[in-house]
């Protein structure tokens, strides 16, 4: 048996990923605040398994629980192979440094950075104890590499993936597990609706988002994750630790 563990399945680039994975014949494990119907419907007429968890990611006491149940749902003698797909994440705090509001930078924190190093640290745990090969992903952003006014948070959270990845990536000695980071770019999703629903002083390049809507420059979450699938479906290609940017693959 395949499974692919999807967080954030219920809408944009998450819900596109699962669709694709279903395609393939992969049993998907979504892990979100809400149930996706649309999936179930596309697994049972594919004859695959969707199995959701709901989960508030922002709740570490609930992340565990979920964990642990995850965990217990993939890992077994009948498993060959799994995915881990890191999607979940939030763009709030949008705000200066100076201005943040503690609850939100460290609810942030916890959704963008903790959950998926705990997914990523238990799954590779797993998987080497079970003996199945695994292919490990985490989705970034461009933000990580550069300044981002008014997205101090993000940026740095993002940039702290990329090198738990890299560092989780050169730590492996065999061939059993493919390792890296994905970069979808500009999607339109709802992450896009609250970045443009930024005021200009916590977010100065705001109207450059709102003009990318407007202008129709939003990539799908279809397109995105038709080029994710692809990098997938070869495997051998994947460097392990490395950033994979949509714009290089396209």
């Amino acid at each position: 048996m395949h499974y692919a563990i999807v967080t954030g399945d219920s809408r944009g680039i998450g819900e596109a990923f699962a669709k694709k994975f279903i395609e393939k014949n992969v049993n998907i494990v979504g892990i979100s605040r809400t149930k996706n119907q649309e999936l179930e419907q596309l697994a049972a007429a594919q004859n695959v398994e969707y199995k959701h968890f709901s989960c508030d990611l922002s709740e570490q006491n609930l992340v565990e629980n979920c964990l642990e149940q995850v965990v217990k749902h993939v890992f077994h003698e009948q498993t060959h192979y799994v995915y881990l797909i890191n999607n979940a994440g939030v763009i709030e705090p949008v705000e200066k440094v100076g201005r943040l509001q503690p609850d939100k930078l460290l609810k942030h924190l916890q959704i963008n950075v903790a959950v998926p190093m705990l997914l990523f640290n238990r799954c590779l745990y797993e998987a080497n104890q079970h003996g199945i090969s695994s292919m490990l992903i985490n989705i970034t952003s461009g933000a990580a590499e550069k300044s981002v006014h008014g997205w101090s948070v993000y940026s740095s959270g993002k940039a702290a993936i990329n090198k738990f990845t890299e560092t989780a990536a050169m730590e492996q000695r065999d061939d059993d597990h493919i390792i890296f980071a994905f970069s979808p770019g500009v999607v339109d999703t709802d992450m896009q609706s609250e970045i443009r629903a930024s005021s200009k002083e916590a977010f100065q390049d705001v109207e450059d988002f709102r003009q990318l809507k407007e202008e129709g420059k939003l990539r799908s979450p279809d397109t995105v994750a038709a080029v994710f699938i692809d990098l997938v479906n070869d495997p051998k290609s994947i460097k392990n630790g490395k950033v994979y940017r949509l714009y290089d693959l396209i």
